[in-house]
């Protein structure tokens, strides 16, 4: 495989883009995308299962989004709707209000990313509540502007020299079943997880004084943890008696990603407020905040506004996102390659002893890589070795949570295209259970 033009292009990026902006892989420098297929500057094709960071959810340059682009650019590339008004808004607000599932009147706020849209919801909930304090939870991602970083549960090292923080935000434990402290399982246990959050509230965190409860409904950038639905259960039930918004950030989780709309519909609760990032906009800057409409009755004139959001060419391609995935029924079709990616990793299980769990729905898949299945210490050394292999073999496969194979590809890649990928990871298993990825790309491969 040729590398040379990526190589190069690395060189300059070190030169000149700050480190606090990439936590590097492989020198993979993409030149074009199409469908589940990434090619780099050297000509090299790869299998993305990656999809941008769960972003493309339609695939790469859909010809229907790309069409959707060039026609809104023709006409009105941008102006401010902080002051005025353009269809591609309004049309592109009622369509995601009336898909998001909430009960009665709703509102929206668009933004640029999930991190601000965090920021967002933030404000939304504390100036309808007129409380302070918010809980969010420990290995969560809510993002990088200085409320969603606070937010946010894993990663200290991001949050290292620039405080203080946001204040009056409490952080309580989230399931991880697979590690359970407590030696609980899922189907039987008497949620101890919940038991420090429970006693807060009844002791020193008056919930008269909380906001609201933000969480990833499954918290994607820990390893894909998946919290048993009577946890999410009893957790809206600690909130309601006291007017506590319940806040799900679906900015990796939603769209189809799991096999289903949104991650939080894997369990019977009712959010109050959804929050969009990531594949919202079809690889375009796109986030949104929508909820019920009293909730955004708190926030007053330009309280979360920009100048350049909502942007008319952003949203003709997240208008005709949302159509592809209903038309093209990638919702379905995400379960149903998931359910077939997740079997097919399970047989490789059985083979090599460093696969302590594949666990996931839909097409947003973890293989914890671990050092024994007794202990379930996790080996980061095996996830950036086996990344940086698969790379090398034309396969983008990168980690999260130091390591847990990350398995996100477009929810329309081909049967075809998953068979070839599964081929490339078994083989790359193979090489490093006998140990022929020398450490020296561990160098290199830093990850996530």
């Amino acid at each position: 495989m040729k590398t040379g033009q990526c190589e190069k292009l690395v060189k300059k990026d070190q030169q000149y883009l700050t480190e606090a902006a990439r936590a590097p892989y492989y020198p993979l420098g993409v030149r074009t995308a199409k469908g589940s297929i990434v090619t780099d500057l050297d000509g090299n094709d790869f299998i993305d299962l990656l999809g941008s960071a769960a972003v493309m959810n339609v695939g790469h340059n859909h010809p229907r989004v790309v069409r959707a682009i060039k026609q809104q650019a023709e006409v009105l590339i941008q102006y401010t709707t902080a002051y005025m008004y353009h269809e591609p808004l309004g049309d592109f607000a009622e369509v995601i209000t009336q898909l998001t599932p909430i009960a009665g009147d709703k509102k929206v706020i668009f933004g640029f990313s999930g991190s601000d849209a965090t920021d967002g919801a933030i404000k939304l909930v504390r100036s309808y509540t007129r409380r302070e304090k918010i809980i969010a939870f420990e290995g969560s991602y809510h993002g990088t502007t200085y409320g969603a970083l606070t937010l946010t549960g894993i990663g200290d090292g991001m949050k290292k020299n620039i405080g203080p923080m946001l204040p009056g935000v409490h952080h309580f434990e989230y399931p991880n079943c697979y590690r359970c402290p407590y030696g609980d399982h899922p189907d039987t246990c008497s949620l101890p997880c919940l038991r420090a959050m429970e006693e807060a509230l009844k002791t020193w965190l008056d919930p008269q004084t909380v906001a609201g409860v933000f969480l990833e409904p499954i918290e994607g950038d820990a390893g894909i943890l998946k919290p048993p639905k009577k946890w999410m259960r009893r957790l809206e039930e600690l909130l309601r008696p006291h007017g506590i918004v319940l806040v799900v950030d679906e900015v990796q989780t939603g769209l189809g990603r799991t096999g289903k709309w949104f991650g939080s519909d894997h369990f019977e609760v009712q959010p109050d407020l959804f929050i969009y990032g990531k594949s919202l906009g079809a690889g375009m800057p796109l986030s949104a905040v929508v909820g019920r409409r009293e909730i955004f009755e708190g926030l007053r004139t330009l309280g979360h506004a920009f100048t350049n959001g909502s942007n008319p060419v952003v949203m003709a391609a997240a208008m005709e996102n949302i159509a592809v995935i209903k038309e093209e029924n990638l919702v379905e079709r995400s379960r149903i390659q998931g359910e077939y990616f997740k079997k097919e990793l399970l047989k490789l299980k059985n083979d090599f002893e460093f696969i302590g769990d594949v666990r996931g729905d839909g097409l947003s898949i973890g293989v914890d890589l671990v050092m024994d299945r007794e202990t379930r210490t996790p080996n980061g050394t095996a996830a950036k070795k086996i990344a940086y292999r698969a790379w090398e073999k034309q396969l983008i496969l990168t980690f999260f949570a130091g390591n847990v194979l990350r398995i996100q590809p477009p929810l329309n890649i081909e049967r075809s295209l998953v068979d070839q990928a599964l081929s490339i990871m078994e083989k790359t298993f193979r090489e490093f259970s006998r140990d022929e990825i020398p450490d020296e790309v561990l160098k290199i491969s830093k990850g996530w």
